[in-house]
């Protein structure tokens, strides 16, 4: 794994090449140091060979100068002493020669001197035995001495010799075994690094392949991108551009030539070229930005109008931003948008805000005309209706007293209906802020509302433990108010009504209904009951405004309760469902989001 990461990391090529590169200087130094050890071996070699000679030809020299003193005494030939003069001189020559070759071994040297004085001992030996016979001494006993002395000198000369050379033949030894050592190792330690560097260099190079086709693949990601780019340029309606502060240079994709109402590249890349699509009006503004743009190197949002050959004005918004990149250049990378539609649609809202505005100051005369405009006359027709009845009800006829009761009738439902469009009305927008509220109690305080009614029907209500929540507590319990009077009113004949209301809390990925959510937890209060119920195809319906599934003489009402439910959870941003069965009951589920 550990192997894996590095081989994947960027630095494991640089590291194989310098880790190669080093190698290779090793190698070569090694081969350089083999070559000169190889070659120092060589001369060792040679310089001993040369020392054995050296010595083994002085053995030769004594012995010739032997030869021709033994000569000399038994011809008296003063020809013979040639070899003994002449070897004399070469020894002297030889012993140089050694002098030179074994300077840097002290016990050679010091053999050397001794072998020295025991020639210079033989040589005048030599030289007694010669003057013996030329001298023609009879002296047999003496010249038998010193011709003993003279065999015991060359005796110890050989010894000195071979034991010089013995020294030399285990120098030789020692310098051909590392000789053979070098000439053995060398090879298949090179021959080792070598291939090692091989394999390195084949990881890299297999490294860098990988690598090649990692940036091919990005390049053919990049080329994607571009063309995605210049896509998503076209179709959001904005361009990019580059300035190099360094170099003064502009830079202007393709869009941006097209928010001009020009063809890509149809001018050079300059701001005095792009000041001359600048509505007249925004230049001297678009100039102070850009002047402060080259100070700061920053540019702010800014918004100016731009000309099109057409006559087009279109509204552009440009941004850009100060970058340093790797190289340590100095850029600034901007946008410009084309927001021409935005404002448009901003001066089509301001006037539908207008107009809104302007209906609020209506909804407001009109909710002041209901409740107090119409409301008056509606009073006094109710109160002299009143007055009507209790000082000529004996004298009206049967139609006459039904059409006082249809008046009646009319005018209470009238109130209702002005009472519940106020409600209504007042819950179309709320100024009112969330609160942490006691459910409970708001849901205790609207059965108190209702306490007559839920007597009178002998109704039964079943509640939970609610936790606390956000609300507006005056609608929540005015929610609560007309879903349970709703339930009442729409009580089965047959049976006592029963009402339960639960409480759970679930969220919003499971639950079906919730698809549209906002929030991911939700307050859910369910609110049943076994009424007379509704077919499921009015669901929705139902808290439609002036909406009623009954006529208005089986059950009172105006079609607004619901409604009103409706908005107030809309108030909380919540949802409210119904779920009706004919004959069985109703099910209505409130969720007020988990804040």
């Amino acid at each position: 794994m550990i192997i894996k990461r590095i081989y994947k990391s960027s630095w494991f090529v640089k590291v194989v090449f310098v880790v190669s590169l080093f190698a290779i200087i090793f190698i070569a130094g090694l081969g350089y140091k083999h070559i000169t050890n190889l070659s120092k071996s060589t001369e060792m070699v040679i310089h001993t060979y040369k020392v054995n000679v050296e010595l083994e030809q002085i053995l030769s020299y004594l012995k010739d100068s032997e030869t021709g003193q033994r000569g000399y005494i038994i011809t008296q030939d003063s020809l013979y002493l040639k070899p003994f003069i002449e070897g004399r001189k070469k020894v002297n020559n030889s012993f140089a020669e050694l002098k030179y070759l074994t300077s840097d071994n002290p016990e050679q040297q010091k053999n050397l001197k001794e072998l020295s004085s025991l020639i210079d001992k033989r040589l005048d030996n030599l030289e007694i035995a010669s003057n013996y016979a030329a001298n023609d001494q009879t002296d047999l006993t003496r010249f038998k001495d010193v011709f003993q002395e003279g065999k015991n000198y060359m005796g110890a000369i050989r010894n000195k010799l071979n034991y010089m050379i013995s020294i030399e033949n285990d120098l030789l030894k020692k310098r051909k075994e590392e000789y053979v050592s070098d000439a053995r190792f060398t090879p298949v330690f090179l021959y080792s690094l070598i291939l090692l560097t091989l394999v390195l260099m084949y990881a890299a190079y297999a490294k860098i392949n990988s690598n090649l086709e990692k940036l091919k693949k990005s390049n053919q990601q990049l080329e994607i991108f571009k063309e995605s780019t210049n896509q998503s340029e076209i179709i959001n309606k904005h361009g990019s551009w580059r300035w190099n502060v360094e170099e003064d240079s502009f830079y202007f994709s393709d869009n941006l030539f097209r928010l001009l109402g020009e063809e890509p590249g149809s001018f050079a890349q300059t701001i005095e070229n792009f000041m001359k699509f600048v509505h007249p009006e925004d230049v001297e503004k678009l100039s102070s930005q850009v002047d402060e743009m080259k100070e700061n190197k920053d540019l702010p949002f800014i918004v100016y109008r731009v000309i099109h050959k057409s006559g087009d004005t279109r509204y552009l918004k440009a941004y850009g931003k100060s970058t340093v990149n790797s190289e340590g250049i100095t850029q600034l990378l901007g946008t410009t948008t084309d927001i021409t539609d935005e404002i448009d649609h901003y001066n089509t809202l301001e006037k539908r805000n207008q107009e809104l505005e302007l209906n609020n100051k209506e909804l407001q005369a009109f909710n002041y005309v209901a409740s107090h405009d119409l409301q008056e006359p509606l009073r006094k027709i109710q109160t002299f209706l009143s007055r009507l009845e209790d000082r000529e009800q004996d004298n009206f006829s049967e139609s006459g007293k039904k059409y006082v009761e249809r008046i009646n009738n009319a005018a209470s439902r009238m109130r209702l209906l002005i009472d519940d469009l106020l409600q209504y009305s007042r819950t179309n927008k709320s100024d009112e802020i969330l609160k942490n509220s006691d459910i409970n109690k708001l849901l205790e305080d609207a059965q108190q509302d209702l306490a007559e009614v839920i007597i009178a029907k002998n109704a039964t209500i079943t509640t939970v433990k609610i936790p606390e929540m956000k609300v507006i507590p005056f609608q929540i319990q005015q929610l609560f108010g007309n879903l349970i009077g709703n339930s009442l009113k729409y009580s089965a004949k047959d049976r006592n009504p029963i009402i339960a209301i639960s409480y759970d809390k679930v969220e919003a990925s499971d639950d079906q209904q919730l698809s549209k959510a906002l929030y991911d937890e939700y307050h859910r209060i369910t609110i049943s009951d076994n009424g007379i119920g509704f077919e499921q195809e009015y669901a929705e319906k139902i808290f439609t405004l002036f909406n009623r599934l009954h006529n208005k003489d089986e059950y009172s009402g105006t079609g607004i309760g619901l409604s009103i439910c409706k908005k107030i959870v809309d108030n909380h941003s919540g949802f409210i469902f119904a779920k009706g069965e004919p004959n069985i009951g109703a099910v209505f589920s409130i969720y007020l989001p988990l804040v």
